[in-house]
């Protein structure tokens, strides 16, 4: 299967339907139909071929639709770049992946100029918007200008299942974002399993409230809602007002989060469970949601049905948890999604029993190809060149096959030759009822090597000091485990899809230091 058939097929079984809102757009199936059709022949026209690299970096909006199943039409590898990268961000990503076509929104025009002469090789800058009222176009040709004169028809153009379809970036939690190259046929895979498990259905009105710059957002949920044939609306942004006035106005049913935004939406001030009462279907991923949260969104909004997705760009969905598992796997991060292998592995590669922690393994048609122009990292999430990549994640099985993780290794500290994992701790902390959010890492120690340190959100109006919630922690697990430093701070830092940048929080503790551990 590949990608462009999904829009087609979609639109062959129901071409009136609205398939996509947003930016002040509806359009039909056959409409995105045959705008990804006019998109795919302007690229070619462009002269764009199969070794050519295309790059979009945009908001959810219509166009981004288009440009995603055009490019995969044209057969060219397109690369998905953060609205919210800095210069040297956006130079590395062009220069790594080596665009040469840009699609862009107007408000990013000045960013791309001040690039565009360290990236000689991007011959041609596409603005996806028109300009506002009164003001001049930044950037030319418009997106509408660019396809006005194609063919709505299919390119007559071979495209292969393992062909490349296109690069995400790792959210760079770690250092700089590597990225992760993908075929059809993975993307296939992912789309099939995120359809079974996630139980969307062509009656669906789905919320893009997730960047599609991000795997989660746009292989993960947007590419099986249009496989599907569900309406589509599209958010430009995480506002929760927005969210809430789109999902009365368009009757959205169905959702995908990361828990910080779950965390935002039942902590407005102006949340109404009635304002969402045709949301029925919600997936959350990108970061674990401490079980004192999942049971607070779960309680304020009773008639929604929540899935968790454990999974990463190089594999999207990994695990599925659903309501159905029971409240007695409420720790766990679910069983292994549709058509997903994976197995808890020793340092040599050997399966471990039920009930003991290693590394999370993984194989199968879900697999990326590799880190773009990066083998040496490529070779090391498959260490063995048996098939089976290492998530460079720590987690054990249950008797029923469910997985509960225990960390990411990289996040893992060893104290006093023990090894400590933060998310236990974090997990402990979430259950106070004064924490909002918490970040849980390894600070120097002159005795133990290094020991746990947290920094903390406080929920609401509420109060706590540092030494009643090490001692909080204390009295849940084990007392070696418990945090020696508690920081109050009013946020955390993020990357653009939520995911807490603990090498930023770290990195100011071990400052001057020739080691990390």
């Amino acid at each position: 299967m590949l990608t462009g058939e999904f829009l087609r097929l979609a639109a062959r079984r129901a071409p009136g339907r609205t398939a996509i809102i947003g930016s002040g757009h509806r359009l039909t199936y056959r409409d995105l139909d045959a705008e990804a059709n006019q998109v795919a022949n302007a690229l070619l026209h462009l002269g764009a071929d199969r070794e050519t690299r295309v790059a979009i970096m945009s908001r959810n909006r219509p166009e981004y639709a288009a440009v995603y199943f055009g490019a995969a039409r044209a057969g060219v590898m397109l690369a998905h770049i953060s609205t919210r990268c800095t210069i040297d961000n956006l130079a590395y990503m062009l220069d790594l992946t080596g665009a040469e076509i840009l699609f862009v929104e107007q408000q990013s025009a000045a960013l791309v100029e001040q690039v565009r002469a360290r990236s000689p090789q991007l011959r041609h800058v596409i603005a996806l918007d028109l300009p506002r009222d009164g003001e001049e176009s930044k950037v030319t040709p418009t997106f509408s200008q660019l396809i006005a004169s194609m063919a709505d028809t299919p390119p007559d153009v071979e495209i292969r299942s393992a062909d490349p379809l296109g690069v995400t970036f790792t959210g760079g939690t770690t250092g700089l974002p590597k990225a992760v190259l993908v075929s059809h046929r993975a993307r296939a895979a992912t789309a099939f399993a995120a359809a079974v498990d996630f139980g969307l259905g062509e009656k669906d009105i789905v919320a893009a409230t997730t960047p599609l710059f991000h795997c989660a957002g746009l292989f993960v949920w947007f590419a099986p809602a249009i496989m599907l044939g569900t309406t589509v609306v599209t958010l430009p942004g995480w506002d929760v007002e927005q969210f809430m006035e789109a999902t009365e106005r368009e009757g959205i049913t169905a959702a995908f989060f990361v828990p910080s935004q779950l965390n935002d939406l039942v902590s407005h001030p102006a949340f109404s469970a009635e304002r969402l009462r045709t949301l029925k279907n919600v997936g959350y991923a990108g970061a674990p949601m401490g079980r004192s949260l999942l049971e607070r969104v779960q309680d304020a909004l009773p008639h929604v049905a929540f899935t968790e997705n454990y999974g990463q760009s190089e594999v999207c969905p990994l695990t599925i948890r659903c309501p159905g598992h029971g409240k007695e796997k409420l720790g766990t991060v679910g069983r292994p999604a549709f058509n997903v292998e994976l197995d808890i592995v020793d340092a040599e590669g050997h399966s471990l029993p039920t009930g003991q922690i290693g590394e999370i393994v993984t194989r199968g048609d879900q697999l990326f190809d590799g880190y773009y122009r990066d083998p040496e990292q490529t070779n090391a999430a498959f260490p063995l060149r048996d098939g089976w990549m290492w998530t460079g994640d720590v987690g054990y099985l249950d008797d029923d096959g469910f997985l509960t993780l225990v960390d990411r290794s990289k996040d893992m500290l060893v104290s006093g030759g023990e090894n400590i994992y933060p998310a236990e701790i974090e997990n402990a902390l979430y259950g106070h009822d004064a924490v909002a959010e918490c970040a849980v890492f390894g600070i120097p120690d002159d005795h133990w090597g290094e020991v746990p340190a947290a920094h903390v959100v406080l929920s609401g109006n509420r109060t706590a000091t540092e030494d009643e919630l090490i001692d909080y922690v204390a009295s849940r697990i084990p007392r070696h485990k418990r945090p020696r430093l508690v920081r109050f701070v009013e946020q955390l830092p993020r990357t653009p899809v939520g995911k807490i940048r603990k090498a930023e929080l770290r990195d100011r503790y071990w400052r001057g230091r020739d080691k990390r551990i």
